[in-house]
């Protein structure tokens, strides 16, 4: 697996290409956001890691380049900022995934690993899932039921891309934090329980159904 880090932090890239070469990846770095959209676009790698603030060109504008080019690397983006409009902004432009710093590094080989199974899992794979009338894409990261466009948070369609990616499936409250936060969340689990009741009014009732003790299901039937 080759990997790709575009970091202007000397030290922590050059850290984290030390240690994910440890793990048996082969790892490049740059330092700076037109190289990196540059080796990005004319290298073969399977993730990149991708900082946003970055001379040049930002991480945003990187990402949003590659895509707009018909990339479809996954891109882990991060950034010393915090909040959920930074985040979204990075989804929106195609992350795939989004680590806030300081990060612990078990964190970040932990995303790694799952967004390179994602991709290998989904090789091949629609991006587009369809349940009833209701109808996710997952890359485009849009939401229709019947012939409404519904609109999301990025949370909130995170939480949902859980859900809609093992329907008809029970969802644990601690495998969505795992994957919509992260593993080293502190705060509150019931936040899980808060996103899944904003999705059913934005959605319908019935279709996530709370299965006691054990978690969430999408209901697979129209």
């Amino acid at each position: 697996m080759r990997l790709l880090i575009v970091e202007d932090e000397k030290r922590l890239a050059l850290s984290l290409a030390g240690g994910l070469t440890a793990e048996g990846y082969a790892v490049d770095v740059v330092h700076d956001g037109r190289e990196g959209l540059y080796q990005a676009s004319e290298g073969t790698y399977d993730l990149v890691i991708l900082d946003i603030m970055l001379p040049g060109l930002n991480g945003y504008r990187v990402c949003a380049a590659l895509r707009a080019a018909g990339h479809d690397v996954p891109i882990l983006m991060l950034t010393a900022k915090d909040g959920e409009y930074d985040e979204a902004e990075g989804l929106d432009t195609g992350a795939d995934d989004y680590l806030t710093k300081p990060f612990s590094y078990v964190v970040l080989v932990a995303r790694v690993k799952a967004l390179l199974r994602r991709r290998g899992q989904g090789a091949g794979v629609s991006p587009v899932h369809v349940h009833g009338d209701l109808k996710v894409d997952t890359a485009a990261r849009r939401v229709c039921l019947g012939e409404d466009e519904i609109t999301l948070t990025a949370k909130e369609f995170s939480v949902l891309e859980q859900l809609v990616l093992r329907a008809g499936e029970v969802v644990s409250k601690s495998e969505i934090l795992e994957h919509v936060w992260d593993f080293a969340y502190e705060g509150d689990p019931n936040i899980v329980e808060v996103y899944v009741s904003t999705l059913r009014r934005k959605l319908r009732a019935g279709l996530i159904r709370t299965v006691r003790g054990a978690g969430y299901r999408l209901e697979t039937s129209p």
